[in-house]
C-alpha cells in the first residue's frame, strides 16, 4: 500500500471517527471530544508506525527495477544459482520478463516484501523460483532444512501480502551427454514439454522417438533427476505439515547442461544414483567441466507460461480497508443510536410511570411530574416536525410510539382547585368635610345651615362595638402654626359634639385630633390647594374595647374582618 493510500485511509478513519464521536456516542459533548482526540491519537500512531517501518525496513536498493507500470512476470530466484550473475545488478531483464536474485535464501520473504513496498502493483506478477542442483549438495538433511525454511518464508509471504505468489521448482544437473542446455518443464494440466535452444518445444515422447540412443540416455538421466527431485525437493513443499501449509508448485523444471559450476565429485546426487541406478557407470553422466565462468542460462521460456498470481491489488486492498473502516463506524453508530433510543424510551416511560403513581390529591409533585411530561412531549413534537437527530436516527427511532401515551397522561391531569381567596378587607370609609362650609374663617362654631350637610355626609359613619370614630381637623399653612393646630382641634371637637348629641353616641366612641397644617393633602401655594387642606376628616378605626354601646357585649377590633386606617 502506497504512502498516499495510507494517508487517504488515515483521513478516512479520522472523518468516520469524528462523525461517530460527535453525532452518535451516548456520552456528553466533553466526553465525545475526549474520545475523538484519543481516536485521532491512535490513527496518528498507526500512521507513524507504518511510515517508520516502511522507511527503515526497506534496505534493499534495487535501482534497476522496471517502472511501476511493468506488467510482465517478475521471478525471485533463490537456491543454487550460477556462481556468476550475468550482471552486477541483482535485476536481470529479459524479453519475457524479469529475474531478481536473492543471495541468501533466508532473505526471500524480506526481499519480496520490500519489492512489493516499492512496486505495490506487482503482487499478481510476482513468483518465486527455488533452484536446486543436487551435484552441489553433500548432505540431504541440510538441503531439506533449507527447503523447509523457504517453505515457511513463502507461506508467510503469502499470508502477509495476500497474494498467492506462485512457486517454481527448478532442478538442474550437469552431464557430458548433451552439448547444449536441455530443459523439461511440467505445468499442471499441460503435461511435460522438452525445451532446447536449437529445437522447437515438443513432448517427451516425440523427442525420444526422433532422437535415437543419445536422447534415450539423456532421458534416462533426466528421469533419474525427476525421481530424486520429487523425493528430496518437491515432497518437502507438498507434504502435510501441521505447522506450515503445503505449497503446490505452479511449474516444475528440470535442466541438464554440459557444464555445471560448483559441482562436487562426491555429492548427494552421486550417492543417490549409486543406490538406485547404474548411471554412474555410464560414460559422460558427469559434467565435462566445472569452470565457474561458464554460465547456465535461465529458463526464460517458462516466464510466459507462469500463471498469474491471485490476490488483491493495493487499490482493492485500500478500498477494502476503507469499506472495513466504514463498516466498523456504521456498527458503532448503530449501537450508539440503539443505546440512545433505549435511553429515551426508558426516560419517557419512567416519567409517565412516575406521573401515574402519584395521587391526584398530591398537587405539588403531580404538577412537577406533568411539567416534565410536557417537556418530553415538546421534545417529541419537535422531532416529529423537524426530523430526528442523527444520534437517534439510522431507522432506530422509537419515540413516535410514546407520543400518544404521553399526551393521554398529560390530558388526564387535573389542576388543583384554586386556593380560597381571603375576604377583601373593607376599605375604611373616610368622610372629608370642607371646613369653610362648616365654620367661618378662624372660627370653630358650626355655621347655621351646616347640619344638613353633616347629616348627608355622615350617613355611612355608624358607631360599632370595637370601633373608634376618629375626628381629625386640618388647616392650611396660613397664620400661626400653633393657632392653626388649636383651631383644627376645636373644629374637630365641634363636629364630635354634634355627632355625639345628634346620634346619641357615647363619648367613648370618639377620638378627637387636631393636626393643624402638618398633614396637607394638596399644595398650600395655590388658593385651591389651601381650600382642600382646610378640612375635617371622620373615619372608623378598629380598637379593642372601644365604643361600648349600652346593651351590647364588647367586640374584637377585627369583628368584621376589616383592617381600617384613619386615612391621615
Amino acid at each position: 500500500m502506497s504512502p498516499v493510500q495510507q494517508r487517504v485511509l488515515a483521513l478516512w478513519a479520522a472523518l468516520l471517527s469524528a462523525v461517530v464521536c460527535l453525532a452518535f456516542l451516548p456520552v456528553s459533548r466533553l466526553a465525545s471530544v475526549l474520545v475523538l482526540l484519543a481516536m485521532f491519537g491512535v490513527i496518528v500512531a498507526f500512521w507513524y508506525i507504518a511510515r517508520f517501518r516502511r522507511e527503515h525496513d526497506v534496505t534493499l536498493h534495487l535501482d534497476d527495477l522496471p517502472e511501476t507500470t511493468y506488467r510482465q512476470p517478475v521471478v525471485l530466484v533463490c537456491g543454487d544459482m550460477p556462481l556468476t550473475w550475468p550482471q552486477q545488478s541483482p535485476v536481470l531483464m529479459v524479453t519475457q520478463g524479469c529475474w531478481i536474485r536473492v543471495e541468501d535464501h533466508q532473505d526471500l520473504e524480506h526481499v519480496a516484501r520490500q519489492i512489493l513496498w516499492q512496486r505495490p502493483d506487482w503482487g499478481r506478477q510476482l513468483s518465486v523460483m527455488v533452484s536446486v542442483c543436487p551435484q552441489k549438495h553433500v548432505d540431504s538433511e541440510a538441503l531439506t532444512s533449507r527447503l523447509l525454511a523457504l517453505r515457511w518464508q513463502i507461506s508467510q509471504l503469502r499470508k502477509e501480502t495476500g497474494h498467492s505468489v506462485p512457486l517454481i521448482l527448478n532442478g538442474q544437473i550437469g552431464s557430458g551427454m548433451t552439448d547444449d542446455m536441455l530443459w523439461q518443464a511440467a505445468i499442471p494440466d499441460e503435461g511435460c514439454t522438452v525445451w532446447r535452444e536449437s529445437n522447437a518445444p515438443c513432448s517427451i515422447a516425440a523427442w525420444v522417438t526422433t532422437g535415437g540412443a543419445p536422447v534415450m540416455q539423456q532421458q534416462v538421466l533426466m528421469n533419474s533427476l525427476m525421481s530424486w527431485f520429487h523425493q528430496h525437493v518437491q515432497a518437502v513443499f507438498i507434504d502435510e505439515n501441521p505447522d506450515v501449509p503445503a505449497i503446490a508448485p505452479a511449474a516444475l523444471l528440470w535442466g541438464m547442461g554440459p557444464i555445471l559450476a560448483g559441482s562436487l565429485a562426491s555429492s548427494a546426487w552421486t550417492a543417490w544414483l549409486s543406490r538406485h541406478t547404474a548411471m554412474q557407470q555410464v560414460a559422460g553422466w558427469q559434467p565435462v567441466g566445472t569452470d565457474s565462468t561458464v554460465i547456465s542460462p535461465f529458463p526464460d521460456f517458462i516466464l510466459p507460461l507462469l500463471p498469474e498470481g491471485s490476490g488483491v491489488t493495493p487499490r482493492t486492498r485500500t478500498w477494502r480497508c476503507a469499506l472495513g473502516l466504514f463498516t466498523l463506524a456504521a456498527i458503532a453508530a448503530l449501537l450508539s443510536s440503539g443505546w440512545n433510543n433505549r435511553q429515551l424510551l426508558h426516560r419517557v416511560s419512567f416519567d409517565i410511570a412516575r406521573y401515574d403513581s402519584l395521587s391526584i390529591d398530591d398537587y405539588g409533585p403531580k404538577a412537577t411530574a406533568v411539567s416534565v411530561l410536557r417537556e418530553n412531549a415538546a421534545l417529541l413534537d419537535n422531532y416529529a416536525r423537524n426530523g430526528v437527530p442523527a444520534r437517534l436516527g439510522l431507522g432506530l427511532y422509537q419515540g413516535e410510539r410514546l407520543r400518544m401515551p404521553l399526551l393521554e397522561a398529560i390530558r388526564s391531569y387535573v389542576p388543583p382547585p384554586p386556593k380560597p381567596q381571603p375576604a377583601p378587607k373593607p376599605v375604611p370609609k373616610i368622610v372629608r368635610l370642607d371646613s369653610m362650609s362648616l365654620f367661618d374663617t378662624g372660627k370653630f362654631v358650626l355655621k347655621a345651615g351646616s347640619t344638613k350637610m353633616l347629616v348627608n355626609s355622615l350617613v355611612g359613619i355608624k358607631a360599632k362595638p370595637g370601633w373608634l370614630i376618629v375626628v381629625s381637623g386640618h388647616t392650611d399653612n396660613t397664620g400661626n402654626p400653633q393657632l392653626n393646630q388649636t383651631l383644627s382641634l376645636k373644629r374637630a371637637e365641634a363636629v364630635r359634639s354634634w355627632m355625639r348629641d345628634t346620634g346619641d353616641v357615647p363619648e367613648s366612641c370618639f377620638a378627637v385630633q387636631g393636626y393643624g397644617e402638618s398633614r396637607p393633602v394638596a399644595t398650600n401655594d395655590t388658593p385651591e390647594g389651601r381650600a382642600l387642606n382646610r378640612r375635617v376628616e371622620i373615619s372608623l378605626v378598629p380598637q379593642a374595647n372601644a365604643c361600648q354601646i349600652p346593651g351590647k357585649h364588647p367586640a374584637s377590633s377585627q369583628d368584621d374582618g376589616a383592617s381600617l386606617h384613619n386615612g391621615e
